[in-house]
């Protein structure tokens, strides 16, 4: 049943994508002065998680550098390479100019003065999960280099903004904003149907059953992908030429609980550590939160950025909030109880 298993995860960058033209065009219009050899301004995406904001960047510098040969494009993960040195280093290294660099000796002007002395085609920086950064200095790193375009990509605008200093803010205001909604059932059901077409054999799920999966994941792609992904390797394991309904039926709470699975393995330690505090009480407000997290590490970070962490959390289904203000209180999610 299963063609090409590749097709079906949420990390594939389609030859076309679907419900998303004018995020392209967007992007694509932003972008253009690369074409010319030149830098482009710079571009801030934002939107719920799996509304396809990685994937549309990753497409359409793809797209560009099929029209202009001459062109690099960097993608960097904040939740893994969240510290300036980490940063620096991936463009470094997806530049090819990181064979030498020493991860603990080499200080951070040597890798600002090797990115300044860059000398081939322009480059395009996504920085995705930029809220992620331990500050701001990365972006305004790449804003100092002439060589260097860089494309923004985050849940939320303004959680973003209030933990950059004056001087990032003041230049991301000139940023480009292009905003992602979440997908409805029409337009998710649409983009299974077309990974479908390419990865599964022919009459292998129907329409109604894709709908029900759109429905199922709330407007989030990476979870459809996850079910319908789950559903296919069930009905393979069965023999069947046809998804049945029970397939997918107990595809959908293993696919949301792989999705928390990966959103919790991408946490680095300090926020594993929040998420364990609420995980070992049944509901804490953010003050006793931070409370207990500042008893825990060495050097704790700031009241702002622990909340903002707990944001985070919620937006990948790990916690879940009640309440407003002095009376809010954060519990993990049941389904995230047994990570």
């Amino acid at each position: 049943m299963i063609e090409d298993a590749r097709v079906l995860r949420e990390e594939f960058v389609p030859n076309d994508v679907v419900h998303r033209d004018a995020e392209v065009n967007a992007l694509s219009h932003v972008l253009e002065p690369v074409t010319e050899g030149t830098p482009a301004d710079s571009a801030l995406i934002t939107g719920p998680s799996g509304a396809g904001k990685t994937t549309i960047t990753k497409f359409t510098a793809g797209r560009l550098r099929e029209n202009v040969l001459d062109v690099e494009y960097v993608h960097v993960n904040c939740w893994q390479s969240y510290t300036r040195f980490k940063a620096l280093y991936r463009i470094l290294e997806g530049l090819g100019q990181a064979v030498d660099v020493h991860r603990k000796s080499t200080p951070h002007d040597e890798l600002l003065d090797r990115l300044d002395r860059y000398d081939g085609p322009p480059v395009i920086v996504a920085l995705d999960e930029v809220d992620q950064l331990e500050d701001g200095h990365p972006i305004y790193d790449l804003y100092r280099l002439s060589k260097f375009s860089v494309v923004l990509i985050t849940n939320d605008e303004e959680e973003l903004l209030a933990g950059l200093d004056e001087r990032v803010r003041s230049r991301l205001h000139t940023a480009e904003t292009i905003h992602f909604d979440r997908y409805d059932i029409d337009e998710l059901t649409d983009i299974m149907a077309d990974r479908v077409e390419h990865g599964l054999a022919p009459g292998a799920v129907d329409r109604d059953q894709l709908r029900w999966i759109a429905d199922a994941a709330a407007g989030d792609a990476r979870v459809g992908l996850s079910i319908l992904r789950s559903a296919a390797s069930r009905a393979d394991r069965d023999v069947e030429e046809h998804i049945r309904d029970s397939h997918i039926e107990a595809a959908i709470p293993e696919a949301r609980q792989e999705v928390r699975s990966k959103a919790l393995d991408s946490l680095r330690q300090e926020q594993r550590q929040v998420f364990e505090i609420v995980q070992e009480a049944e509901k804490l407000p953010p003050r006793e939160i931070y409370e207990q997290y500042s008893e825990r590490v060495d050097d704790p970070r700031t009241k702002r950025t622990v909340r903002s962490w707990l944001q985070k959390l919620e937006r990948y289904n790990l916690v879940e909030a009640e309440g407003n203000g002095p009376n809010r209180m954060y519990r993990v999610c049941a389904a995230s109880e047994t990570n």
